[in-house]
């Protein structure tokens, strides 16, 4: 086999692979050799079939087979040899024309193909110990965490029967039946439907048209469905509902004691409380953790400057773009919507790509030089927490799609490999901690947002997408 270097050039590289038609006929011959004992033809007894009438009936298929076998075992070998990691897979092309196909086939004529490809950049990594962050710290008072345990509590209030009209934070059980253009619909029926008024649980402007019913009355209502609902085919559109009550009831004294934590499944209030101060750590603990992860981003991408390869970068901008697109497109707006244009757009979501690709590469190549893996436990874990979001209809369907697709099952195990990553820099680098308000830690969060994003959009439906992996 001869490997020619036709091209090297930045990250790209074009590899010229000439396997002599000897060496192919070599190869066919020993496949030919190990299939004659194998094989059963009519006329013949197993073992003696004739080499030579081997070849007439299995040489082409054969021959087939030992060009798959060389495309995909050079396009490994050649690239541990030159010491080289492909960003993605490499382009292998080969002669298109018929005769010199079948000359090839028959093993008249050595077999040559290209591979084009693009190298990931090396990258030296450098000393992490001087790093500094700031960690924003927000310490929750009582009156939120007691605020939070009144809004759990309320979602196990009992009611009690009202005689008169329904006000508002009363329970109504009604039926309803929703129609369009005097039709009814697909899903906008019910039976014995509980719903709290003021709840937002429904459609604007259908619990408020509740307020004043009484059990035993019946009434069409109409409401407008909002643009950006989830069922396409009722976005936007006016539509009426018959309702028919069935009954009205008042919510019940609200009492935050251990009567209602064991309604709730706990023990005590005490422990109530203690299971939502823990919740709401959480959360501002993961706003808090991902403030301390995008200025170790921004550190990194101050800190690594290199040529990113161009087909990575490529696909990236076209995932952006496409999530960027798709929203506008919901959200009924144009670029002059967001105070941009295309042009500017595709600037700034480019520069984002980019940006992306560097940070993976690198976190990518600390990882491994750290060691850092993980494990099959953690993996299979992250998948059925994914599954669980399908419904259950569908969730062995998901199931057989990740097994079936490796890129896939990546898919899920980058970011775990990520926050693994994230927590080894954490080990080695400078972090401070401030305790700021709730308002200070939430703002910094929009600001840090807007600044990694650049994004074109200023408004509420702006089309942002939150960074991938490596920004998030």
């Amino acid at each position: 086999m001869q490997v020619t270097e036709t091209l090297n050039s930045g990250l790209k590289r074009e590899i010229k692979i000439t396997v002599p038609a000897s060496d192919m006929e070599a190869r066919l011959m020993r496949r030919l050799s190990d299939a004659k004992d194998k094989v059963q033809l009519k006329g013949f007894r197993p073992g003696k079939v004739p080499v030579n009438h081997l070849r007439k009936v299995y040489g082409k298929s054969f021959m087939a087979e030992v060009v798959n076998e060389i495309l995909s075992d050079s396009t490994r070998s050649i690239l541990d040899e030159r010491g080289e990691k492909a960003a993605m897979q490499p382009e292998v092309k080969m002669t298109e024309d018929e005769k010199e196909a079948e000359k090839i086939l028959q093993g008249g004529a050595d077999f040559e193909f290209s591979m084009a490809y693009e190298v990931i950049p090396a990258i030296e990594i450098k000393d992490f110990s001087g790093i500094k962050v700031t960690r924003p710290v927000y310490d929750v008072p009582e009156e939120e965490v007691e605020k939070q345990v009144a809004v759990v509590a309320d979602s196990a209030r009992t009611y009690e029967p009202k005689k008169g009209k329904a006000e508002d934070g009363d329970k109504v059980t009604l039926d309803y039946l929703g129609k369009l253009d005097g039709a009814p619909f697909e899903g906008g029926a019910a039976e014995d439907t509980d719903l709290v008024i003021g709840s937002n649980q429904f459609i604007p402007g259908f619990e408020e048209q509740l307020v004043g019913v009484k059990e035993g009355d019946e009434k069409t209502i109409e409401v407008t469905f909002p643009e950006q609902y989830a069922a396409e085919h009722l976005a936007g559109r006016k539509a009426t509902f018959d309702l028919k009550i069935k009954a009205v009831q008042k919510p019940g004294p609200l009492e935050i004691n251990d009567e209602l934590a064991k309604n709730l499944g706990l023990e005590s209030a005490e422990k109530l409380r203690e299971i939502v101060r823990g919740q709401i750590e959480s959360q501002y603990g993961n706003v808090t953790r991902q403030r301390v992860k995008r200025q170790i981003l921004d550190a990194l991408d101050a800190d690594y400057k290199f040529e990113a390869p161009s087909n990575l970068v490529e696909t990236e901008f076209q995932n952006i773009w496409a999530q960027v697109t798709r929203d506008l497109a919901q959200a009924g707006h144009t670029f002059a919507d967001e105070d941009t244009t295309e042009e500017e757009a595709r600037a700034e979501y480019q520069r984002l790509a980019e940006r992306r690709v560097r940070l993976g590469l690198v976190l990518a190549e600390i990882g491994e030089k750290a060691g850092v893996t993980v494990s099959d436990d953690e993996l299979q874990r992250a998948l059925y927490d994914q599954i669980r979001r399908f419904p259950p209809s569908q969730q062995q369907q998901a199931f057989e799609f990740y097994r079936e697709n490796p890129s896939a099952l990546a898919g899920i195990r980058a970011p775990l490999f990520e926050e693994k990553v994230i927590d080894h820099l954490m080990a080695q680098i400078q972090v401070t901690e401030e305790h700021v308000s709730r308002e200070a830690l939430l703002a910094d969060d929009s600001e840090e947002d807007e600044k990694a994003e650049k994004a074109p959009a200023k408004k509420k439906a702006a089309p942002k997408k939150k960074a991938a992996k490596a920004e998030e």
